[in-house]
């Protein structure tokens, strides 16, 4: 298959050698099942180093413009893309985005391992930002477990709106399990799937040590380009993970 042989000999070797990575917590991935590993989201090269580090095949949902790209360039990057196990998704939201969803929802029943980011798309300037959904109602119709996942200066490999990376050491954090089992039979609730979202964000947080936004990170960078237009809109920004002392929590019964 393609991806080992991307992961094993085309690339993964080369991107070792280049950036050494520090790995801690790679213990806490279970080594069956149906597992979604919902990470933080700095650089499109996330992509590349968290799987190279993990035993299991990760697949990730990719957006549909890595697949649809017109001219021999769109052909090699959607065989690239689809070789190495990535699934499209369409962000544009109704039935394709729903499609996605329950495509990842199957891989993970399946017993796959899926990488997803709940943020939706990289952060515009290393702050995380407010979880979409999407996470919450895949673990409740998969019933597997969450392991949350974080980069460690990817940002700074790949800035957004660069071409070349930069070689340098990375760490890469994954944290226990989180099990949803206790909403067994509540996907759909939008209460529970948004109590369950923030509860992933806030692991994330703390496992980063990231600044946390509570606005969606698509919302931020429309407030940034409207900054740089000459609007200075403000941005709320919540608690470090070393000040924050909790999360939110919806209860049950």
């Amino acid at each position: 298959m393609l991806y080992w042989l991307m992961k094993n000999v085309l690339l993964g070797p080369l991107l070792k050698l280049l950036w050494p990575t520090k790995v801690v917590g790679a213990e806490n991935i279970p080594e069956t099942g149906g597992v979604i590993l919902a990470g933080n989201h700095l650089a499109v090269a996330d992509s590349f180093f968290m799987p190279l580090r993990v035993k299991r095949m990760v697949t990730f949902p990719a957006k549909s413009e890595y697949f649809t790209e017109p001219g021999i360039k769109g052909k090699l990057k959607k065989a690239f893309f689809t070789g190495v196990g990535q699934i499209p998704i369409d962000r544009s939201g109704g039935n394709a985005a729903q499609a996605a969803l329950d495509t990842a929802t199957r891989l993970v029943r399946e017993g796959n391992l899926l990488g997803i980011y709940p943020e939706g798309t990289r952060s515009p300037d290393g702050r995380l930002y407010k979880g979409k959904t999407g996470v919450a109602r895949i673990a409740l119709e998969s019933g597997g477990l969450v392991v949350p996942v974080a980069m460690i200066g990817t940002d700074k490999v790949n800035p957004i709106g660069s071409k070349m990376w930069r070689p340098m050491r990375l760490e890469i954090r994954f944290g226990k399990p989180l099990d949803f089992s206790r909403y067994e039979g509540l996907a759909g609730d939008r209460f529970i799937e948004r109590s369950i979202t923030d509860e992933i964000m806030y692991a994330l947080m703390e496992l980063s040590g990231q600044e946390y936004v509570d606005i969606y990170a698509a919302k931020a960078k429309e407030l940034l380009a409207a900054e740089a237009a000459g609007v200075s809109p403000k941005v709320p920004a919540q608690p470090s993970a070393l000040e924050a002392d909790r999360v939110p929590q919806t209860k049950v019964g």
